[in-house]
Formats: C-alpha cells, sequence, structure tokens
C-alpha cells in the first residue's frame, strides 16, 4: 500500500492593498461623487415654480408682449432680461424652455467654479483645506435641489468667487485686473437681482477693512479700501443699472413698486419678526447663531470669515422679505454649509501633523461633502420631489396640460405660482394671465371687512389695482379668447361672507361672461377646474 502525499493546502488569493496613489483617485472620486448626484437631482424634472414662471414671461416678451404693461410682476427687470437667453435658445432650438434654462445655469455655475480655482491660486491652503474647496464649491452650487436657479441661488452662485477674491484682496495678494475685474462684474450682476442681495457685498467688504486695518492701522488700511476698484466698479454697475430703469422700463417705478409697497410686501402669514420662528428662518437663524461665533474667532482663516460674512449677508436677505420661503433661505444653506465645512477643514489641518493631513485630506473632504449631502436631503424637498413628480400636483397638472393644452393659450385664474408652473412650460403653453398670479385680488381681498358687505366689491368701490385686473381680464378674454381655462379651486382669500370664487368674480363682467358662455366643465383635479372651448 502506496502512502499518498497529502495534497498542498488551497490557497486564496487576497486582494492586494490599494496604493497610495490608488486610495487618492477613490478618495477623490468619492469626494465629488456627492456634487455629481445633486447634479442629476436639479436636471430631473420638475423645474422650480419661480424660475418657471419668469421663464414664461420672458417667452412671452420675447413674442412681443410688453414688460411691465402686459406682463406685471414684482421682480426688477434685470431677471427678465438674464432669462431672454434662455428663452431666445429654446425658441431657435430643439429645446424646450426648461431644458434651455438649465443649460444656461449650468454654464453659469461652471463659470463660478472656473473663477474660483483662478482666485484659489496663489493662496496659502492647507492641504485638508485645499481638498474641500475642490469639491465643496461644486456641492454648494447644486445643494440647492429644487430651488436650483432662483434668483437665490444665482447670488450664491457668484458669491462665491466674490468671497475668494474678497480674501485675496485683503491679505493683499497680487490679482491680475482681469481676474479681478471678471469676478466683480459676474458678482455684481447676481447682487443686482434684488436689492436685498446687497447685504452680502456690504458685509463682505466690511470684513476686507476691517482686516486691513487690523493689519494695516485704521488710517492706512481705510485708504487701501478706498482705493480698491474692485467695489468701485461693482457700485459703478448698480447705479448705471438702476438708472436704466426708468430710461428702458419706466412703467416699473411709475406702476409696479407701488402696487408691490401697497399689496405684496404684507402678503403672507408672518411678520418682520415672527418669520424668525417660521421652520426654514427660524432653523437658519439657529445655524447662525453657532456658526457665526465659531467663525469669526481670532484664529480663523481669512477665508472662512468671509465666506461666513455671504452667509449672514444671505440670512439678511431673506429676513427683510419675511415671506419664510424656503427659496429665500436657500443662499443660506449653500453658503452656510460650504462656510461649516471649511471650518471643519481648516480645523484638521492645524490638529494633524502635516503627513497625516496630506494622507487623509481628499478622504476627510469626501466624509464632510458627503455627511453634509446626508443630512440636507434628509431634512429638504431634494430628492424626494423629483421622485414623486408624476404622481404630486405639477406632475398631474402637467398631464392634464399637455392632453388639453399643449402648445395652446389659457387663462390661469389661480392665486398659486405652483402648480400652474412649470406644468405650462412642459406644455409649451402660454398664460394669457397680465400677472403671473392673481396676487394683487390676494392683496385687495386679505382682510374681511363689514359682516354684511358684499362678497365683490362694485366696480366703483373698486382700488385702481382690482379695477385693473377685473377690466384686463375680462377684455383680453374677450379679444381674444384661449383654447383653456383653468381655475383654482381655493382661492387664497379669506372666506368673508362667503366663498370667493374667481368665474363668480369675473363674470359679472358682461365682456367676461359672453365668452365664457362658449365654454364647458372638462375635467377636475388636484383642486383645479379645466373649461375648454365648446367649438
Amino acid at each position: 500500500m502506496t502512502h499518498r502525499p497529502d495534497p498542498e493546502p488551497r490557497t486564496v488569493a487576497l486582494p492586494r492593498p490599494l496604493s497610495g496613489s490608488a486610495r487618492l483617485s477613490v478618495a477623490a472620486v468619492l469626494s465629488f461623487l456627492p456634487a455629481a448626484l445633486w447634479l442629476l437631482v436639479i436636471l430631473a424634472p420638475p423645474l422650480n415654480h419661480d424660475v418657471a414662471a419668469i421663464l414664461n414671461f420672458s417667452e412671452r416678451w420675447l413674442t412681443g408682449d410688453r414688460l411691465y404693461r402686459d406682463l406685471i410682476d414684482v421682480n426688477p427687470p434685470l431677471i427678465f432680461v438674464l432669462t431672454l437667453i434662455p428663452a431666445a435658445i429654446a425658441s431657435w432650438t430643439p429645446l424646450d424652455g426648461p431644458q434651455a434654462l438649465q443649460l444656461c445655469m449650468l454654464v453659469i455655475c461652471g463659470g463660478a467654479w472656473r473663477l474660483s480655482l483662478l482666485a484659489r491660486r496663489g493662496r496659502e491652503e492647507g492641504v485638508v483645506e485645499a481638498a474641500l474647496l475642490d469639491c465643496g464649491i461644486p456641492l454648494a452650487m447644486v445643494i440647492v435641489g429644487y430651488d436650483f436657479a432662483q434668483r437665490e441661488h444665482l447670488m450664491a452662485v457668484v458669491a462665491i468667487p466674490y468671497a475668494l477674491l474678497a480674501a485675496r484682496r485683503a491679505e493683499g495678494r497680487p490679482t491680475g485686473r482681469l481676474l479681478a475685474f471678471g469676478i466683480a462684474c459676474f458678482a455684481a450682476f447676481g447682487f443686482a437681482l434684488k436689492p436685498h442681495f446687497l447685504a452680502a457685498p456690504a458685509l463682505i467688504e466690511a470684513v476686507v477693512l476691517l482686516h486691513r486695518m487690523q493689519q494695516q492701522g485704521w488710517r492706512r488700511g481705510l485708504r487701501t479700501s478706498l482705493r480698491d476698484p474692485v467695489p468701485w466698479l461693482m457700485a459703478g454697475i448698480w447705479t448705471a443699472y438702476l438708472a436704466a430703469i426708468p430710461l428702458f422700463f419706466a412703467d416699473y417705478f411709475d406702476y409696479v413698486v407701488p402696487l408691490v409697497w401697497s399689496y405684496y410686501v404684507d402678503l403672507g402669514v408672518f411678520t418682520f419678526w415672527n418669520v424668525l420662528l417660521a421652520s426654514q428662518l427660524g432653523t437658519s437663524a439657529l445655524a447662525l447663531a453657532i456658526l457665526l461665533p465659531l467663525a469669526f474667532r481670532r484664529r480663523s482663516r481669512l477665508v472662512v470669515k468671509v465666506m461666513a460674512a455671504a452667509t449672514a449677508g444671505a440670512f439678511l436677505s431673506a429676513w427683510v422679505q419675511h415671506k419664510g420661503w424656503s427659496y429665500h433661505v436657500a443662499p443660506v444653506l449653500a453658503l452656510g454649509t460650504l462656510t461649516a465645512m471649511l471650518m471643519a477643514a481648516c480645523w484638521a489641518d492645524t490638529a494633524l501633523t502635516p503627513a497625516r493631513a496630506a494622507a487623509s485630506a481628499r478622504g476627510f473632504a469626501a466624509a464632510l461633502v458627503g455627511a453634509v449631502s446626508v443630512a440636507v436631503a434628509y431634512g429638504g424637498e431634494a430628492p424626494w420631489r423629483e421622485f414623486d413628480f408624476r404622481w404630486d400636483a405639477a406632475g398631474v397638472i402637467t398631464s392634464e396640460m399637455r392632453h388639453y393644452a399643449y402648445g395652446e393659450r389659457l387663462l390661469v385664474l389661480s392665486p398659486d405660482i405652483f402648480p400652474v408652473y412649470p406644468a405650462l412650460n412642459y406644455a409649451r403653453a402660454q398664460s394669457t394671465l397680465r400677472t403671473m398670479t392673481l396676487w394683487l385680488l390676494q392683496g385687495v381681498y386679505r382682510h374681511c371687512t363689514a359682516p354684511d358687505a358684499p362678497r365683490y366689491h362694485e366696480t366703483w368701490e373698486m382700488s385702481r389695482a382690482e379695477f385693473f385686473v377685473y377690466r384686463t381680464v375680462a377684455e383680453d378674454f374677450a379679444a381674444a379668447p384661449p383654447s383653456v381655462v383653468l381655475v383654482a379651486r381655493n382661492p387664497g382669500i379669506p372666506d368673508c361672507n362667503g366663498v370667493f370664487d374667481f368665474i363668480e368674480y369675473f363674470r359679472r363682467h358682461p365682456l367676461f361672461d359672453a365668452a365664457f358662455a362658449s365654454y364647458e366643465p372638462t375635467a377636475e383635479t388636484v383642486g383645479y377646474r379645466i373649461f375648454t372651448r365648446k367649438d
């Protein structure tokens, strides 16, 4: 009997540990992954409703309607002028309006990212700080989710390269005139979108001035700031824009601004002070109460201070508007998260040994942007609104509009921008209403009168603003009857002496009543009635 040798033991091939460069590349990819995922979210429908409404107005302006005469809105003209670009692209290419606008916004974000990279050249950055800025800046530009392309989002995007430039200027680092003036012009247009936005550059320049005074003495620091051409260039752009409004858009100051002061400023449920108790602004206030003292410590880096100043300016802008809407705090979210992550990165640079910091910089940055992204998604609208689009009100109205009013004109009698927009944009339909919504009627009827007063004002009792809405809706409707009438069940007006019904209100006008007789109820869905022409 022969003895067989024992079989050799089986071996399992273990994976080789990643080399240092491979680990670095994996961490780098992971650090940019959250921004890439948020990019997919913002490109998915729905487009933000306010952005969609402004786009619809710009498209109508492009086709011949007159801004602030046929198109009445509270926004200053710059946002409509800028939105003419995607409106024109949509009219000249196969892209629809939302796609063209998203393309333009991606170009703006890409430009801001490039300017930020140029503004960082030659700065002394810690390795963790540099890794965080590499991936944190693009994340800040897309983390607003559903509020992507809002005016507040645009302000936050331009504030990032401007804050980095401000840090360079305060430190006295040489900066090319072309780069400095390019960032200044870019930022000036973003801050000019709303007058409230000027709080951000004002606070940033205050930080620059204080830093110069600390480093150079107050007299020399003040002289340096007064000789700095960047703020003067921006102020010149704002002055020229302000002077151009009465020249090219005289109706804005003559007619729209009085309407805003009379009916829009106080339209809402919050006062200037109790809005701080609302979920959006209240959360932002608590976050800033923690963030700002940490950011303005003596040992904090200057770049952290200017970013924190931009965040504080964004918060003041939201507070002044005292509406408590989510998009008002979008720049606080974008700039605040970037500031907080930057503070953590700067702390890591000081707490870790140089070798340890260099080895873990990308991984630390990836962990920061990942944690922030999860936290924002957990408590925010995106990406859940995008996932639910087909089943929520905007998706349902979009489906109905594509069926009944694709490419058509329609009269919209609603107090709300959402979900009418972006449904009209996706259906390539145009509203015939001179205002985006019936917010003027909301302003007129926001308070109940005497218990025995009629539900609606008679024509001789109407204010100029109410009579304008009453007359123009009826006359425009009778002169060129649209294919569809979309009417909201909820008027957004208190039930004083009866429910306010838009159809009942406007049918008191003989022109509207005669024209509406040619329409019949066709469908009702998610709180909206749809009427189509009988012929």
